[in-house]
């Protein structure tokens, strides 16, 4: 696995690095323009991490998780994951196969097979990459025991609560034992109390050796990070770990912010660039 600065020599970068991400541009043709949408973003995301990509409505934070996920392919720039650069070639069964084996999903809405079991949505990842029925069943039941939802496991997951649903399909992303479980905004459709029990529950992940990245709008919820990347208009405004992280989380800005965003659910003008110390203030 390629090595990288240490993280106290540079914010954002670590060694060793799970995923590297290394000057990613993207753009798009929308009707007689090209309009970019990453500009040249870079950064790490180490092992055991609990990193979430933060920033407002077309930021850019979508694309960037698919050009990682290997969904989006960017315009230039490199995405290594796992030691290998997943755009080495155009092999669309490749891509496949390598998020099946190394990436769990969490999404906003959970797909569900509806006429199957809950205990039968969480195994079918297992039964699709070709194991044992019987054996993945019994996998599938030990990982809702990790999720504290055993006890659902014969009920349809139509029949649980949003917060219930969201824990298994934790329980389902683990299943075929991933290196990385990506959150893509896993609070969108609950309670603020269902939120933050699944944050607690994705942050425990971590001491199964599993590394979690998040993409939210939702200020509540950085506090569970371990690093924060920022994003505003395609690029990268402000990096954070547990060194500078207080300057986001306890700025006046930030409080007002929150204030603000509870009123009218926007961010659309939020700056939290700016800390007490001023040092991720990116003047233009």
């Amino acid at each position: 696995m390629a090595s990288c600065p240490n993280k106290s020599e540079k914010v954002g970068y670590c060694a060793p690095a799970i995923i590297e991400i290394r000057n990613l541009h993207k753009s798009f043709i929308v009707g007689d323009q090209n309009v970019e949408v990453l500009k040249g973003i870079s950064f790490d995301i180490c092992q055991e991490d609990f990193f979430i990509i933060f920033g407002p409505s077309g930021c850019g934070k979508s694309t960037l998780l698919y050009s990682i996920l290997g969904l989006e392919e960017p315009t230039s720039g490199k995405v290594v994951f796992l030691g290998e650069n997943i755009y080495r070639d155009d092999s669309e069964d490749r891509k496949t196969e390598f998020r099946r084996k190394h990436i769990g999903m969490v999404y906003q809405q959970s797909n569900w097979v509806r006429s199957l079991s809950v205990l039968e949505n969480v195994s079918l990842p297992l039964i699709l990459l070709g194991n044992d029925e019987l054996e993945s069943t019994q996998y599938a039941l030990k990982m809702l025991k990790k999720v504290g939802m055993e006890d659902w496991a014969q009920y349809n997951p139509a029949e649980l609560s949003s917060g219930q649903q969201q824990k298994v399909a934790v329980a389902r992303a683990l299943v075929t034992n991933p290196e990385v479980i990506v959150a893509d905004e896993p609070t969108g459709n609950l309670d603020y109390d269902s939120g933050r029990e699944l944050l607690h529950l994705l942050g425990d992940l971590r001491f199964m050796g599993k590394t979690i990245v998040m993409v939210t709008h939702d200020l509540e919820y950085l506090e569970y990070a371990k690093n924060i990347l920022r994003m505003r208009d395609g690029g990268i405004v402000a990096m954070y770990d547990e060194t500078n992280k207080g300057e986001i989380l306890e700025s006046i800005s930030y409080k007002k912010d929150l204030k603000k965003f509870k009123k009218d659910d926007s961010l659309e003008e939020c700056d939290l660039s700016e800390g007490p110390t001023g040092k991720n203030k990116n003047k233009k």
